[in-house]
């Protein structure tokens, strides 16, 4: 199998983790980083936002000539779409019209955007060209299913922890204190204001300043690589806020803090009830109140009962497959199907 995979070859995209660990398991990958081609015109200059804005840059007709050509040179028996926003579905129609089977995997939800990020037109006017989409989401994979009649499974997030980080993790003082990393919107730092009335927390990530005011919260910067992994196990409760638009299910976070040992104390979902278990190896609220509560038993625990969640929350996401290398195989599962 030849799999060309279309996105984003930035070091924090889910597309690496995926082509690394699909090529550990002997399958020919390629990636064609279309993504990378529009943010680096993009962000190159105010006057290629105005030209983009007002529909007068090249840049997607630069991007079909790239896909092309990498089309009509590799000639891979699956195109693997990370969202694209960039694609049109002339472009996928060109594409599928060469034998070449269609998947996408879209990390937001393609029928609400919250962003100029999360979507566009040609995100909507694409789903019913694909011969099987990969959602986080049980809601979406209905809407896709009853709405286009195409295949659709689900592909949850993940965590890829890098080699040596946990231990250096481990091995740090604990901080006995409520923690959230992830950048603000009105939802969330309603939440927090409310829930710093009762506990002190430091939260991470950009402009946090322009949303919070409160005696009781600390705002520091993002943080990356290593010190984001050494935040998330730090602290004794890493709370974790689902958005807007995706009330119901979960997010990266809902992985990446059982993943490398922290303490999670989420929003009740579906996904996150069936995903863990309640009071082992995370911590589950569903109101404000609730969520005092939890912090109340989190922060009062011994040090050894806290260390004990952290060892089950890590053991049942190495064995259960919740890294991005059993996402990978299972993702593979399901692209194996459509060329049998």
């Amino acid at each position: 199998m030849k799999l060309l995979v279309v996105g984003s070859n930035e070091v924090w995209s889910l597309e690496r983790f995926y082509v690394k660990h699909l090529q550990n398991a002997g399958i020919d990958v390629d990636i064609c980083p279309v993504q990378s081609l529009f943010y680096s015109y993009y962000n190159k200059s105010l006057i290629n936002k105005v030209l983009f804005k007002a529909g007068l840059s090249g840049i997607y007709k630069k991007i079909e000539g790239s896909l092309k050509e990498k089309v009509e040179e590799w000639r891979p028996d699956v195109l693997w779409v990370f969202k694209g926003m960039e694609l049109s579905p002339a472009l996928l129609s060109w594409v599928k019209g060469r034998g070449i089977k269609l998947v996408n995997y879209n990390p937001d939800n393609p029928f609400l955007f919250s962003g100029s990020g999360s979507g566009n037109k040609n995100i909507t006017d694409s789903i019913g060209l694909y011969d099987h989409h990969f959602t986080y989401d049980q809601a979406i994979r209905q809407q896709i299913i009853q709405g286009y009649k195409v295949s659709t499974s689900i592909l949850p997030f993940g965590f890829e922890i890098p080699d040596g980080i946990y231990e250096t993790c481990a091995n740090q003082q604990e901080v006995k204190k409520v923690c959230f990393l992830g950048n603000p919107d009105s939802a969330r730092a309603e939440f927090i204001q409310q829930l710093a009335n009762h506990f002190p927390i430091d939260v991470y990530g950009n402009d946090w300043n322009k949303f919070v005011s409160h005696t009781n919260i600390s705002v520091c910067g993002p943080v990356y690589k290593e010190g984001f992994w050494n935040a998330l196990y730090r602290y004794r409760i890493q709370l974790n806020l689902m958005r807007p638009h995706n009330p119901n299910s979960h997010n990266m976070r809902s992985f990446e803090v059982p993943g490398i040992g922290g303490i999670g104390l989420f929003p009740y979902t579906d996904d996150h009830a069936a995903y863990f278990e309640e009071g082992n190896e995370v911590f589950l609220y569903r109101n404000m109140e609730e969520c005092v509560k939890c912090c109340n038993v989190l922060l009062n625990m011994s040090d050894q009962e806290a260390e004990n969640i952290r060892k089950a929350a890590r053991l049942k996401s190495e064995q259960a497959g919740y890294s991005y290398q059993g996402r990978a195989l299972q993702a593979l599962t399901e692209i194996k199907k459509l060329l049998s």
